[in-house]
């Protein structure tokens, strides 16, 4: 088979498609022909040489991708060759075939075509566990999400909306406001010309937010806290800006609020099993329903992986840009 590999770290031009051995299922796998992959950050990151795969991952990029079951390896239940399949991945979904662990599958949503079903699996899991399984996010509540625009962004948005939450965003154009309000946000910030705690105090009456989704870390942890409601919950998913930030303790207790940062890549696989079965449950039906849907900026064929990056690294795109096997 073909993948996407990066036999030194670099820019765009790092990723190869080359010829690679086939992946076999072992116990409690299945092997995907792929259909299609996403790029996140994670994979711009990897392929800078910032964040390995961890032990016994693909080494190649890609945290999630749609396709067909290709074989079953020992142990598996539930699950049929020729099945069409969406899949969390700690790796491998730059390429035709990848390994996956039965319990990081899902089935394709009624009403999402296969390829766009690559856009899913990581954005309905990141913002579920942790808006909804960590944060606890409840309706009636207010959400602020930096980074609406994104297809974290994008999906927590609809997520929260369907929830019966007031959805604040920030982004950095008036394009990808609109795109905000079209899918929910009650309330656009552009984080370029406005300050977003001002803006959630004065659309909150003063109160806060009682949940802020973070994508940006060190540079705006203080400024999250002050944007906090009492018994509000801080959820850091990223460091886009910056890894190190001053946190003023006072201020959240005086708030009684709450800060956690996650991952998901190198969860154990139990861990991954419990956020995915919850998804299935919760997330799948309002998919179905047409309540969320993916938000796909666009496509690119596997192979031109390295101006899918360049698109992503821009910012220019809203929701997610897939990339097509062959």
């Amino acid at each position: 088979m073909h993948a996407i590999t990066i036999p030194e770290p670099g820019g765009p031009e790092a990723l190869v498609w080359d010829e690679v051995p086939d992946p076999v299922a072992g116990e409690g796998e299945v092997l995907v022909e792929v259909a299609a992959s996403a790029v996140n950050r994670a994979d711009i990151l990897q392929r800078q040489g910032f964040y390995n795969p961890p032990p016994g991952a693909s080494p190649y990029p890609g945290l999630e991708c749609s396709g067909r079951i290709a074989a079953l390896g020992p142990g598996v239940s539930g699950w049929a060759v020729g099945d069409e399949v969406c899949a969390l991945l700690a790796g491998g979904g730059y390429g035709q075939k990848v390994v996956v662990p039965a319990g990081q599958l899902l089935p394709v949503p009624q009403g999402v075509g296969l390829v766009q079903a690559a856009a899913l699996p990581e954005v309905a899991c990141t913002v579920w566990s942790n808006v909804f399984m960590i944060a606890h996010l409840r309706p009636g509540e207010t959400l602020l999400v930096h980074g609406g625009s994104s297809g974290i962004g994008t999906m927590a948005i609809q997520l929260a909306k369907a929830m019966g939450v007031k959805v604040a965003v920030t982004a950095g154009t008036k394009e990808k406001l609109e795109r905000c309000a079209e899918l929910g946000a009650d309330i656009l910030i552009n984080y370029r010309e406005q300050d977003f705690v001002a803006e959630v105090k004065e659309a909150t009456g003063g109160a806060g937010v009682d949940v802020i989704l973070d994508n940006m870390g060190g540079k705006y942890l203080d400024r999250n806290v002050q944007a906090l409601a009492v018994n509000g919950r801080l959820a850091i998913i990223g460091l886009q800006g910056g890894a190190k930030g001053e946190l003023n303790i006072g201020a959240l207790l005086n708030k009684r609020a709450a800060v956690s940062a996650t991952s998901l890549r190198a969860r154990p696989l139990g861990e991954k099993a419990s956020i995915v079965a919850a998804v299935r449950e919760h997330v799948w039906p309002l998919v179905a329903g047409g309540q969320v849907r993916p938000v796909v900026d666009r496509e690119l064929p596997m192979a031109r992986a390295a101006e899918a990056h360049r698109v992503v690294e821009e910012s220019g795109h809203i929701g997610k840009v897939l990339l097509v096997a062959p």
